[in-house]
């Protein structure tokens, strides 16, 4: 095969991406878009109303976006009559059954499609159970039968994540995982009963009047119950992982790629470096501490951090999809860096310390935030012990002040409590990945890099090999700097 024709191949292809809003997917089109502009066709599932709505998020989610400048300033005045030609944005929703498209859309592109992307998904580590289901599980079941009924369908890619192994440790391979196996000493998933217990328990609650933020509120915790239940410790990764079951189950002799990315940070190169989008896992955390709301941590300093630059990861993908086009079989690839770079919690706090003494960040009064090196506890136990006494007491000095009026101890204690919020609420959703004790393989991956570098793969256009990372570097001058960019 050759790889030094990957332009080549995308040129005349048609395809569909869902998700279209999201980071991935937007890094992803303005490649296809950058490096083939001969692309024929690249639809857009976009969630909106209608074909009006759908073309406003289009423009100013995805196109206007400072992701595209590198693209708006190669055609100049011509790039938004090449981005009507060549994008076509389409209403609708991967969780229906027919993607929420109408019966004319469904024709065209039935006939049109050769590729299909599926990086529709919900992110929220605690989204409410139905609709986590309904955008990734059955939304992967819905895009796999719309693939398969395209009449020159090539291939189907879809983007699930590593952390699908859910708390596992030691070595992580790329296999897939089986409709109906015993999960966590559980008797075998069923995903159909999953999905009516979601329903059933929705119809009663607004069966019995109440309000919608509590609803909403006892849907979230029956996903978490759910997750936890079966041995994950979040709704996201557990309803990633049932997503993959049923693509696994319903695909036939589709071609399928499953990607896995670990957690993906801002691009390392391309378009330009240091562009994100939204606060991920470990970036959560930079903007509390470099805003000085957070000094102490809870995490196993020799914990590694899985990450990969999105630029990165986009690579992959369009590597994998000259790879196996065409070929009926299922393939995972695992693209993370713990297994050949690894990067420590210890070594992010480093770098975060050093970061934000160099370069402090000015608060909205004018003020230079100075930070400490912060605390790492790495057990959890004492560490949320801890939080619970700070905020008890402060919630006791703060009742007592409220009755004496000493307005400036107020404010700093009630600085305080939000500060312990903060630290409570990161402890809660990110123990499970700052404790992660899972190194992923990544074979599959390994393979098709060393296949592609035979093969006259262009490294500087589509290098993923995350070896050659110099995490440092990357964090002080493209990493941290972006999300105080973006994200501050």
């Amino acid at each position: 095969m050759d790889f030094a024709s990957i332009t080549e191949f995308l040129e005349n292809k048609t395809i569909l991406i869902t998700g279209a809003t999201g980071f991935i997917a937007k890094i992803l089109l303005e490649k296809i878009l950058r490096i083939q502009p001969n692309v024929n066709k690249l639809y857009l599932l976009i969630r909106a109303k209608d074909a009006k709505l759908a073309k406003v998020r289009l423009q100013d989610e995805i196109i206007d976006k400072e992701l595209f400048r590198v693209l708006r300033q190669k055609w100049g005045e011509k790039f938004e009559s090449f981005i009507s030609e060549k994008v076509s944005s389409i209403a609708g929703d991967a969780s229906y059954e027919t993607l929420g498209l109408t019966d004319n859309q469904l024709k065209e592109m039935y006939n049109d499609v050769d590729i299909v992307i599926n990086v529709a998904a919900t992110t929220k580590f605690e989204e409410r159970y139905d609709f986590a289901l309904g955008v990734n599980t059955f939304g992967a079941k819905n895009v796999v039968n719309f693939a398969k009924k395209c009449a020159n369908i090539n291939l189907l890619i879809h983007v699930s994540t590593a952390y699908v192994c859910g708390e596992k440790a030691g070595l992580i391979s790329e296999s897939p995982y089986a409709m109906g196996e015993t999960l966590n000493g559980m008797d075998g998933l069923d995903i159909d009963s999953e999905k009516r217990l979601a329903e059933h328990t929705l119809m009663t609650l607004k069966g019995s009047h109440i309000p919608e933020k509590e609803i909403r509120q006892r849907m979230k915790n029956l996903g978490r119950e759910r997750a936890k239940l079966y041995g994950w410790p979040n709704t996201y990764v557990f309803t990633k992982a049932m997503g993959e079951m049923v693509v696994g189950q319903h695909r036939g002799n589709l071609p399928v790629v499953i990607m896995r990315p670990t957690i993906v940070c801002s691009t390392l190169k391309e378009p330009f470096p240091g562009w994100v989008e939204g606060c991920r896992t470990i970036d959560s955390v930079a903007v509390s501490y470099g805003k000085g709301r957070l000094n102490v941590f809870s995490a196993d300093s020799s914990s590694v951090l899985d990450l990969i630059p999105a630029d990165m990861f986009v690579n992959s993908i369009i590597v994998a999809m000259k790879a196996r086009i065409n070929q009926p079989c299922l393939t995972i690839y695992q693209v993370g860096s713990s297994f050949r770079n690894p990067v420590e919690f210890k070594k992010l706090h480093e770098y975060l310390f050093y970061y934000f003494t160099k370069n402090p960040w000015t608060n909205h009064e004018g003020n230079l935030v100075k930070i400490r090196k912060g605390i790492v506890l790495s057990n959890t136990l004492i560490f949320e012990t801890i939080l619970f006494i700070w905020h008890f007491m402060v919630q006791m000095i703060l009742i007592l002040t409220s009755r004496v009026g000493f307005c400036n101890l107020q404010h700093n204690l009630y600085n305080m409590d939000k500060k312990l919020k903060i630290a409570m609420k990161l402890v809660e959703l990110y123990k499970p990945y700052l404790f992660f004790k899972g190194i992923f393989e990544d074979t599959n991956t390994e393979t098709l890099l060393i296949v592609a570098r035979e093969s006259g793969l262009d490294e500087d256009a589509f290098n993923f090999d995350t070896s050659c990372i110099n995490w440092k570097d990357f964090f002080i001058n493209v990493h941290l700097p972006s999300i105080v960019k973006y994200l501050f």
